[in-house]
């Protein structure tokens, strides 16, 4: 096994035992919005805190990037990608599907990705070139060749977003050929989806890095297809992503050209 992800593992491992211990105690501040959302936010802090410092032990020349970093200095040393809750409002509403995730980059590579569903105690990983596993078995995406038949997951964009209005164009055509739509709420495992064949493609625009970068390996190293809206791989720059089989995206792929 790699030596980075055996750290990785061993960081997503100790991220989910938090997670799980906090999980019922989640509700308690529902009526209390402030409150929840502060809750949220020291759970992350405290998995960051602790993934953070198991990294750096190993790795002291490494780099960390969060939600809260400035930027990613992709030529630098090897970086860290840490999303410590995806989703934050499903854990919050105590609706068991989020994920931690951590990929390590140098100068624009993944080398290693995983994912993990605390609640399912699924473990979703990959090294470059060696292929992608769940649970130590080896993975593949699946083979769907028709989007009739298709399950695609996304995600909406917020109105914020500029290009918020030409999304829904691109889904709303989408949706006329594939009515097996889903909104999960989570990026990283819906592409982790996709690498163990459950799912077929996702599509969405706006994302961060911290939102796909696992999840971009594991569908890689699992034989599927990942490209930007003009099916170049742009995504880290435009956070724009279509991932799946080959067949599946370039259908996509020609719908999101004609808008």
């Amino acid at each position: 096994m790699h030596p980075m992800l055996n750290i990785a593992i061993r960081a997503v491992r100790k991220a989910g035992t938090i997670l799980t211990r906090h999980y019922e105690m989640t509700g308690y501040h529902e009526t209390y919005k402030d409150n929840h959302q502060t809750l949220s936010k020291n759970i992350k802090q405290e998995i960051l805190c602790q993934m953070s410092a198991l990294i750096l032990k190993s790795y002291p020349e490494h780099l960390i990037f969060t939600e809260d970093s400035i930027k990613m200095e992709e030529n630098l040393n090897t970086q860290w990608l840490i999303n410590p809750i995806d989703s934050t409002v499903n854990y919050r509403k105590k609706l068991p599907h989020f994920s931690v995730s951590i990929t390590a980059r140098i100068k624009k590579r993944s080398e290693i990705s995983v994912v993990y569903d605390p609640m399912r105690n699924e473990l979703f990983c990959a090294s470059r070139g060696q292929g992608a596993q769940l649970n130590g078995y080896r993975i593949r995406g699946g083979f769907s060749r028709d989007i009739n038949n298709a399950i695609i997951a996304t995600s909406f964009p917020s109105v914020n977003n500029p290009n918020h209005k030409t999304y829904f164009h691109i889904i709303n055509r989408i949706s006329t050929q594939c009515p097996n739509m889903r909104s999960s709420g989570s990026p990283s495992l819906d592409l982790a989806y996709i690498a163990s064949g459950r799912i077929d493609a996702f599509c969405e625009a706006g994302l961060q890095p911290l939102d796909f970068a696992a999840g971009e390996l594991l569908i890689r190293e699992a034989g599927g297809l990942v490209t930007d809206f003009s099916g170049a791989h742009d995504y880290f720059e435009s956070g724009n992503l279509i991932a799946g089989n080959t067949r599946i995206v370039k259908t996509i792929l020609t719908h999101v050209k004609r808008v």
